[in-house]
């Protein structure tokens, strides 16, 4: 009979699945488009029942996967360890506090103090993760290889999601610091990665989805932006949006290239972005903006509901399949 390194007997008819930290980016794109739909209820009026469903849906997903990952830690503790010793996995791990952080967005307009208790246990999370993560970076020795856009989900993504989550509950000027924490963070990171894109050799096809990560700094960005001011919007947040849809065009441009991928869980890494441009271009229309902006709002929110239910399609049927997540025997 086949044993673990703990030579305990296995038994190949209870299996579960290893969850990967990475697929709380289902949970990013599923609440960021919940957010998005709230914002089009604003602006057009469009029906809040949308936004409602979403956000449950990627509430209970939450859930599963906060189960899910904990059991990992106790059944499984060295795939966790290896896992969080990763150079590219890694980062990742500050996703549990992120999707902790817009659960809360969810629960926000039923109840304020269950709001308030998952945005705090998810901001201590991301900024623990975050402090502990880039310390150990900052040690360099790290290989060029291993540098890719998941370095944004510490400090760049925790940062905006503490801000966005923190003006919608309130915390205008912990909203104010925490951009600027994201901001200043990405502009420095972005040197690094640009410069590996550019002079080292080509991303392997396995790690080819997290090239769409790149896509949220900009249009997490804006979002956080409009969530730490008022009044119309300026010159500043269309900066940030311009630089979003250019890279939202490179990211269609390189799309072949990262293709060459099959359909893992990991292609989630496109949808925080790509429903955070949606709604920084909504809020934008929704606070009094004119010209390009109000023009591009709905088929910007067309095209991202479309690609958003496309990766939902397609992870149900890998799911289904019994693929999306590799399994693991379970010790008798």
């Amino acid at each position: 009979m086949p044993t673990t390194s703990s030579s305990r007997p296995i038994d190949k008819s209870l299996a579960l699945p290893i969850v990967p930290a990475a697929a709380f980016g289902i949970v990013l794109g599923l609440v960021g488009l919940a957010n998005a739909w709230r914002a089009a209820s604003d602006l057009w009026g469009a029906a809040t029942s949308v936004s409602e469903v979403i956000g449950l849906v990627g509430a209970v997903i939450w859930l599963i996967l906060i189960i899910s990952y904990g059991l990992k830690w106790i059944a499984f503790r060295c795939d966790a360890l290896q896992e969080l010793e990763h150079p590219v996995q890694c980062c990742f791990v500050g996703l549990v506090g992120v999707a902790t952080m817009l659960v809360a967005t969810v629960a926000l307009p039923y109840s304020h103090l269950i709001a308030e208790t998952l945005y705090w246990l998810g901001a201590a999370w991301t900024a623990l993760f975050a402090l502990w993560r880039t310390g150990a970076l900052w040690r360099g020795g790290r290989d060029h290889a291993s540098t890719t856009a998941v370095l944004y989900l510490p400090t760049v993504a925790g940062s905006y999601v503490i801000g966005i989550v923190g003006g919608a509950l309130g915390y205008q000027g912990l909203s104010q610091l925490a951009f600027g924490a994201g901001f200043f963070s990405w502009l420095a990171i972005e040197s690094v990665l640009l410069n590996r894109l550019l002079t080292a050799p080509e991303l392997g096809e396995q790690v080819r989805p997290t090239i769409g990560i790149q896509l949220a700094p900009p249009t997490v960005g804006s979002v956080a932006y409009l969530g730490a001011t008022t009044g119309a919007p300026d010159m500043f947040v269309h900066a940030m949006i311009g630089y979003g849809l250019l890279q939202a065009l490179l990211m269609l441009r390189i799309l072949p290239w990262v293709l060459k991928q099959p359909f893992v869980a990991g292609y989630w890494a496109f949808s925080f972005g790509l429903t955070a441009l949606a709604t920084a271009i909504l809020r934008m229309a929704e606070r009094g903006d004119s010209g390009i902006i109000p023009a591009i709002a709905m088929p910007i929110f067309i095209i991202v509901n479309a690609l958003i239910g496309l990766l939902a399609i397609l992870s149900a049927v890998m799911l289904w399949r019994g693929k999306l997540f590799p399994l693991h025997p379970s010790a008798a």
